[in-house]
């Protein structure tokens, strides 16, 4: 089986469950009503799959389009509001000392 069949349908599962779902339950009675002469639920199927299908077709004409440079979102201002921290410096005094026990 081909690679690329299982992917494309795990995608568009994802996103569009319900179209996805009521697309495989129409297909299902389809096939189900066709191969067991039962027309009524062939017709069911075929009415199932194709109005799932024309609801995709249209929120998929209903979408608009991507804008093509994508927002830059900075989490962090480019420079510090506050002023930068003095350097530390060891004392004479504080090396002296021994580290109590």
């Amino acid at each position: 089986m081909n690679a690329v069949l299982p992917r494309f349908l795990k995608s568009t599962y994802r996103k569009e469950p319900l179209i996805s779902v009521l697309m495989t339950m129409g297909v299902m009675d389809a096939l189900i009503g066709g191969l067991n002469d039962s027309w009524s639920l062939f017709a069911f199927g075929l009415g199932t799959a194709g109005i799932a299908l024309g609801f995709k077709l249209w929120r998929f004409q209903q979408r608009r389009p991507l804008p093509e440079e994508p927002v830059v979102q900075h989490y962090l201002p480019s420079r510090s509001s506050s002023a930068p921290l003095p350097m530390l410096s060891v004392s004479k005094s504080v090396s002296k000392k021994k580290p109590p026990l």
